[in-house]
């Protein structure tokens, strides 16, 4: 039987507000690229807890990557194989990739699995930018750091640049066990989610304290 951890909004929001200070300490990013849809939720929940005072929001980007595949109804859903570019940077927004030199970049996703996500996300913007600092001859290297609610404590099919590691640009707010997480924005009736939540917090709470 698969192991399930229900997560609430406020798991998500907590969880946010209690990694910021070391991602601002360590890191500040000028920008965050939310990997949808799982990255969406808690990029903007993050960025009220990054934002200084008297500063500007720091903005937010959007790319769409799938690599989950649905198995059918009532049925949990497997990781795929192969990664899907669904949606990309902004260009309108952005003005080009070459904006994006020298900058400090915070990829922003709910949770590392496999890691074949945010390897190809990582990979192919480093690629991106990189390709605009050629053309444009000069420029700093772009700097990037991951955060991702939750780290799986598996082995992992994909890999990270060694500085992300090494350099402690790669947040995770917790570390849980190979269990199903189900996120509330993924939820059909969200009051059984949380009652979901609610009764297996207690069990974990009565099993302690025997």
């Amino acid at each position: 039987m698969v192991q399930k951890l229900y997560v609430t909004y406020n798991d998500v929001h907590n969880l946010c507000r209690e990694v910021a200070p070391k991602i601002l300490e360590t890191f500040n990013p000028q920008l965050m690229i939310a990997i949808g849809g799982g990255g969406y939720v808690p990029a903007r929940i993050l960025r009220s807890f990054l934002k200084r005072p008297g500063s500007a929001n720091i903005p937010i980007q959007a790319i769409g990557l799938s690599l989950y595949e649905s198995l059918g109804d009532n049925v949990v859903e497997e990781p795929g194989t192969k990664v899907t570019r669904t949606q990309w940077l902004d260009l309108t927004a952005l003005g080009s990739m070459k904006n994006l030199i020298g900058k400090r970049i915070l990829i922003v996703d709910e949770v590392d699995d496999t890691r074949t996500t945010l390897e190809y996300a990582v990979k192919e913007l480093q690629k991106d930018v990189e390709a605009a600092r050629q053309a444009l001859g000069e420029g700093e290297e772009t700097q990037f750091a991951i955060f991702v609610l939750h780290n799986k404590d598996k082995p992992k099919k994909g890999t990270l640049p060694e500085d992300i590691i090494s350099q402690g640009r790669y947040f995770a707010a917790v570390t849980v066990g190979d269990e199903w997480i189900c996120y509330p924005w993924e939820a059909g009736d969200i009051e059984e989610h949380d009652r979901n939540a609610a009764e297996a917090k207690a069990k974990k709470a009565a099993a302690a304290q025997n």
